[in-house]
């Protein structure tokens, strides 16, 4: 009488199909997920920086803080920087030709770059 069933060897030849697989997939998953992350950054950035442009052509000054944006209805929510998944992470630059101060330019935090080597905050 035989038994029905995998022997050792098809078993190990599976795993060893599927490993292949998994290193030729992963690496690709991981590169487009980084991608992404860079697009959505793209993404928020014109809109963050759109939406200073906006207040500054309305009220002839820049806002002290991204809080005054959302408090003026300019954004819904403060953003999320998708790099490093936090709100608290944006690098804010004053505007160089006005001594009040205020938010002119907005960057990423990170410390990374990205495939071509251009850092976060040079975005």
């Amino acid at each position: 009488m035989r038994r029905q069933g995998f022997t050792l060897i098809e078993l190990l030849v599976v795993m060893a199909i599927v490993a292949t697989l998994l290193a030729i997939v992963a690496p690709r998953y991981f590169r487009h997920l980084d991608r992404a992350k860079e697009t959505a950054l793209h993404q928020t950035l014109n809109v963050v920086r759109d939406a200073i442009d906006k207040y500054h052509a309305d009220k002839s000054k820049y806002p002290a803080t991204l809080d005054e944006l959302v408090e003026q209805h300019y954004l819904r929510q403060l953003p999320v920087d998708p790099i490093s998944g936090s709100k608290e992470a944006w690098v804010l630059e004053p505007p160089p030709d006005e001594p009040a101060g205020g938010v002119w330019n907005i960057h990423s935090g990170d410390g990374g770059s990205d495939e071509a080597g251009v850092a976060y905050r040079d975005y």
